[in-house]
């Protein structure tokens, strides 16, 4: 495998030398061999309805990814042509779960065999079990979930995730309470389903670095008059027994009304106030202004996690086909899921997937609206082989076994 990776990174400063030198190598001489990605999305995604949008909640999607994913190719073009290939980003939207095996059928006519999947839980499952077979092998990078079970008992082995998952931001979260010893909370969850799982990661990772969960309460938002306490930020937060507020709101809606409002002066953390997020529009290192100002002059927005994890998974698929361009789809993940092939985030260290969930390690952001507050894993945090594993399930404690 090294000496694969010796090969290709010759190949590469050859082509490289060569173009410096003034000659061309025979593969820039003949026409790039096209390489597909496609975007899969569904029209009716919850997710994108246009009150979301318009709301803007808290770390939630403010637009589709799309543009994301092709600034991302486009990023990747000189060095791919060099190698003589070319990186092209479609779009396909599907209407439902029922309507994929037509869709992948397309897929197939076009050539396409890395597929980024923007889409809600069961069509995503639908069409991790699916692909293989339909596109005689493939490779799906989910870049719009952050549910933990698709990293654990629903994983996959050609399933591949760059948005990070629900326990990386707890933990990163709980890093960052810790170090400023703020240990004593107060856990607000919602109604959802979704909330409970949120509400889950945060007591592991409170359990993980020491921070004391003083009670739990629900809330919950509605018309009912029975229920209108559920609603009442001051009496939920009444109890002055705690030094901080975690707040489990997968929706949004209540959290963003929950900073300034609570009964005694005490920040906010989780769905709103203090968040770890993926990415954030005010990041100011690591090539971040540059990489937010060129999408907000492509989307019109400000770029948010979601759309950082559809840049990511195309600079992957990149960096995979330049570290052996006649690879196949099979070698190409096990090249990618061995950790032996790195993309720069833009947020400081090399990127690389977990082996054991597909998972890209990166750091996270702790952040609130005006900017970044830290960045996990905090400064001290240990870990005995990779400090990114502190975020998230690390190898023993994963409930995934699939591997390529």
């Amino acid at each position: 495998m090294a000496a694969q990776g010796n090969r290709s990174a010759w190949r590469r400063a050859a082509a490289l030398a060569g173009l410096l030198g003034g000659w061309l190598p025979l593969a820039a001489l003949a026409a790039p061999t096209a390489v597909t990605v496609a975007v899969v999305s569904q029209p009716g995604d919850a997710r994108y309805a246009p009150r979301r949008l318009e709301q803007a909640y808290p770390g939630h999607p403010q637009g589709r990814p799309l543009a994301a994913a092709r600034m991302a190719a486009e990023d990747a073009g000189v060095e791919l042509e060099v190698l003589g290939l070319s990186l092209k980003v479609i779009e396909l939207s599907v209407a439902d779960a029922q309507a994929l095996p037509a869709a992948l059928a397309q897929l197939k006519a076009t050539g396409v065999r890395h597929v980024l999947a923007d889409l809600p839980a069961p069509a995503l499952r639908q069409l991790v079990q699916l692909a293989p077979a339909a596109l005689g092998g493939a490779m799906v990078f989910n870049i719009g979930l952050e549910d933990d079970a698709l990293r654990g008992e629903q994983c996959a082995a050609h399933l591949l995730h760059t948005l990070p998952s629900t326990q990386m931001r707890s933990d990163a979260l709980a890093q960052y309470l810790a170090a400023r010893n703020w240990r004593r909370l107060l856990l607000l969850q919602g109604p959802e389903p979704q909330d409970a799982l949120q509400a889950q990661a945060l007591i592991r990772s409170a359990q993980r670095y020491g921070l004391k969960i003083v009670q739990t309460r629900p809330f919950k938002l509605g018309t009912d008059p029975r229920e209108r306490d559920l609603a009442n930020t001051r009496l939920l937060t009444g109890d002055r027994d705690h030094e901080i507020v975690a707040l489990a709101d997968s929706v949004g809606e209540f959290a963003r009304t929950l900073p300034y409002a609570t009964q005694w002066p005490r920040p906010v953390a989780g769905s709103s106030g203090l968040m770890a997020l993926s990415w954030h529009p005010h990041w100011e290192r690591n090539g971040g202004p540059q990489l937010s100002r060129r999408f907000h002059k492509l989307a019109g927005r400000p770029m948010q996690g979601h759309d950082w994890a559809a840049w990511a998974a195309v600079k992957a698929v990149a960096a995979v086909l330049a570290d052996d361009p006649r690879a196949s789809v099979a070698q190409q993940l096990k090249r990618l899921r061995s950790g032996g092939v790195f993309i720069d985030g833009a947020k400081g260290p090399r990127l690389s997937f977990r082996p054991w969930d597909g998972q890209l390690r990166q750091p996270l952001f702790l952040a609130h609206g005006d900017g970044v507050a830290g960045v996990a894993p905090l400064e001290g945090v240990l870990h005995p082989t990779e400090v990114l594993d502190t975020l998230g399930m690390d190898e023993k404690e994963s409930a995934c076994k699939q591997r390529p």
